[in-house]
């Protein structure tokens, strides 16, 4: 994230290609998370997120060799192949982590992986800097080829059962039972549009489940304006070194953020539960709240405070959703995953845009306020709607 989009500005010398290049990685991740259900319906998880490292570490290699004249044109394939991999190992990963622990396990497991995305976010933010000033561009793609190789190979070692499709005793390939039951006899060609609307059906019937998706795009518009808001106000803060406020906040974010997954994997245990939906519904509307109070000039030490708490919330907001779409049946689960992905590229892509217009005439607290506030009273809809369906119908099926 660092050293790309520093490398994007020094190879054109142009801030707009870093948004032309952000905006194909987002559109690439867009379209990646409309095909992710079918292309998990036919091939395993291990699969799909084995090659989706491979081919990640195979464009940064590319990227690094690349002569100066096809610099560009290797920048391209980077942000498409980073874009979409990226969408389809994190659905693929997802999808599959209840027949990876067990259903049981989900919200610990969830929890565990935040937390160790949350660690590598840390060590890459602040060894960004430090790799890229010493030792230079390429030393930090290098890097980043290595880490998409080690998780090759670790993908490669797991025992990662699932996928849409199986190979049968004959070694031909066939569905898995529970979708051949439901498919019945002559749908074996059937196409994966039907696959699709079967997910969004499920969407439908699921109470409440929907809305949660929908939610989950209005909170990535709301992601959006910060990301875009942070530079503009570090350099506000201090215009001779931007880079510490930013560093230093999202340093502070994914620190509160594995604080509370320690928190929920000591409740998942004591309990067995997962937090569920009321939890992903009050934990936007404090993430939301804590962003907009880090544009509001408070002192650094309120500020590192409620960098802590934001990381908190989206931590809860994080575990919470993905246990609950674990939810659905293993033949929907994929779709459903990848319609969300879908959504949140959309809505942090369309966000980005709308954002960068506004910070030109508005201040960042005031472009932050509109776009989380929206996403506030978006949740407030969600809880009011999730307490109205345990209120008609307590049971199992509540969300």
């Amino acid at each position: 994230m660092v050293a790309l989009n520093l490398f994007v500005y020094e190879t054109t010398g142009r801030a707009l290609a870093m948004g032309l290049f952000m905006a194909v990685r987002l559109a690439s991740g867009f379209a990646a998370g409309l095909t992710a259900g079918g292309l998990l319906a036919r091939f395993t998880a291990k699969s799909v997120m084995l090659w989706t490292n491979i081919a990640q570490a195979s464009v940064m290699l590319l990227l690094v060799l690349a002569p100066d004249g096809l610099r560009t044109a290797a920048l391209v394939a980077v942000s498409v192949v980073v874009g979409s991999c990226g969408t389809l190992f994190m659905v693929s990963l997802r999808s599959s982590i209840p027949e990876m622990v067990g259903e049981g396990r989900r919200s610990w497991a969830n929890s565990l992986s935040i937390t160790g995305r949350s660690l590598a976010m840390v060590a890459g933010f602040a060894s960004a800097g430090v790799v890229v000033s010493l030792v230079g561009y390429t030393a930090a793609f290098v890097v980043d080829t290595a880490t998409f190789a080690v998780c090759a190979v670790t993908v490669a070692l797991l025992p990662i059962p699932g996928g849409g499709e199986r190979r049968d005793g004959g070694g031909s390939r066939g569905r898995a039972p529970d979708e051949a039951a439901a498919a019945g006899p002559g749908a074996a060609g059937a196409p994966a549009r039907r696959r699709g609307s079967a997910a969004l059906a499920a969407l439908a019937a699921a109470p409440g489940l929907a809305l949660m998706v929908a939610l989950r795009g209005v909170d990535a518009l709301g992601s959006s304006s910060h990301n875009a808001a942070l530079p503009v106000y570090s350099s506000e803060l201090d215009d001779a070194r931007p880079a510490v406020f930013v560093s230093a906040f999202w340093c502070l974010w994914a620190l509160g953020n594995i604080v509370v997954q320690q928190l929920i994997q000591r409740y998942a245990r004591r309990t067995g539960r997962s937090v569920g939906a009321l939890g992903f519904g009050w934990g936007t509307c404090l993430m939301s709240a804590a962003f907009i109070l880090a544009f509001a000039g408070f002192p650094m030490v309120a500020t590192a405070a409620v960098a802590l708490v934001a990381g908190a919330a989206d931590g809860l907001t994080e575990v919470s959703y993905t246990s609950h779409l674990q939810t659905l049946p293993a033949g929907l689960r994929a779709h459903a995953f990848g319609l969300s992905a879908t959504v949140e590229n959309l809505g942090f892509g369309a966000g980005m845009i709308l954002v960068a217009a506004a910070l030109d005439h508005y201040t960042p607290l005031t472009v932050v306020g509109w776009s989380h506030g929206a996403a506030i009273v978006f949740a407030a809809v969600f809880l009011i709607r999730v307490a109205g369906l345990r209120t008609s119908s307590p049971g199992p099926t509540s969300p």
